[in-house]
């Protein structure tokens, strides 16, 4: 092994622990199924790193906080504007539907206290009602990992839902679009 391959791997050490180490100063932890489900998929710890890196360092900064940049990174779905603009954006691109995964994008729809709408990355479905997201900016330049959401739709299709922003308090119902997969058009062919 070279000099340069053992500085590299080194590097990459010293970025994954500090990843971690971001986590652990987050308060970020496994939140159990409380149906009792197999234990649910995460999203893409790397991804989920790199946002939280980004929005720590912005924060050190004084710069604002947004919800568009951190799911952009935390999802890997490339898409550009305004929150309520991505379920639109994302059609023929990204894969998009109805039903939570983990690592997707949620897109709340714009509405009388959001007019330009909102988007949160699922870190964990807990039940085919429940997941848990992370976002940015949900209260003013702060960082929201494992908050709570409920579908609260008549149909079970996650066309409204209600945000947890205090513990053990569930907000009003919100609308919401949908989910974009972080998986392109062609790489799998959902859609809805």
């Amino acid at each position: 092994m070279t000099l340069t391959q053992m500085t590299q791997g080194l590097a990459r050490t010293t970025l994954l622990c500090a990843s971690l180490a971001l986590l652990t100063a987050c308060g970020d932890t496994l939140t159990k199924s409380s149906m009792g489900a197999p234990a649910p998929t995460t999203l893409n710890p790397d991804l989920k790193a790199k946002a939280i890196a980004e929005v720590r360092e912005k924060q050190a900064k004084g710069a604002r906080v947004w919800c568009v940049p951190f799911a952009r990174t935390a999802s890997g779905v490339d898409l550009k504007g305004n929150a309520g603009t991505w379920w639109t954006a994302a059609k023929g691109t990204y894969s998009r539907g109805k039903e939570p995964e983990a690592g997707a994008v949620m897109v709340f729809a714009p509405h009388s206290s959001s007019r330009l709408g909102h988007i949160a990355v699922v870190s964990e479905v807990v039940s085919d009602r429940e997941v848990l997201i992370d976002h940015a900016n949900w209260e003013r330049n702060k960082l929201s990992l494992k908050m709570p959401v409920i579908d609260v739709s008549a149909n079970n299709d996650w066309s409204k839902i209600r945000v947890e922003g205090t513990p053990g308090v569930l907000g009003n119902a919100r609308p919401m679009l949908g989910f974009v997969y972080p998986r392109k058009i062609g790489d799998d062919a959902t859609e809805s």
